[in-house]
């Protein structure tokens, strides 16, 4: 019982940890998906590209820092605070390094 309470425990802390990255990417992402002023900075690769990556990192990394550190303390209530832990300086660390291709705007 308490192997499957842990495995559900794992499995909720990617599903979030995914859900959280991405929301956290989207208003940046943005820009690259609506195009900006007349739609002139349209690049659709960020969905297609980025997406799929910021989403399976969001999911890993909580989900590594809590099989981790679950086997070695032995408490589950700690590894989730420090697998929260990982996936805020994950998302920090996204915020603070990723930010998409903007082109200057044409002024003639």
């Amino acid at each position: 019982m308490r192997d499957e309470r842990q495995g559900c425990a794992g499995i909720f802390l990617a599903a979030s940890g995914a859900v959280v990255a991405v929301l956290a990417w989207a208003p940046r992402a943005r820009v690259s998906v609506d195009g900006g002023f007349e739609g002139m900075h349209r690049d659709l690769s960020v969905l297609y590209v980025d997406l799929p990556l910021i989403a399976a990192g969001g999911a890993l990394v909580p989900l590594a820092a809590w099989l981790l550190t679950l086997r070695a303390l032995r408490r589950p209530w700690l590894s989730a605070v420090i697998a929260a832990s990982a996936l805020a300086l994950g998302i920090w660390g996204l915020l603070s390094w990723w930010t998409p291709y903007q082109r200057t705007e044409f002024m003639g």
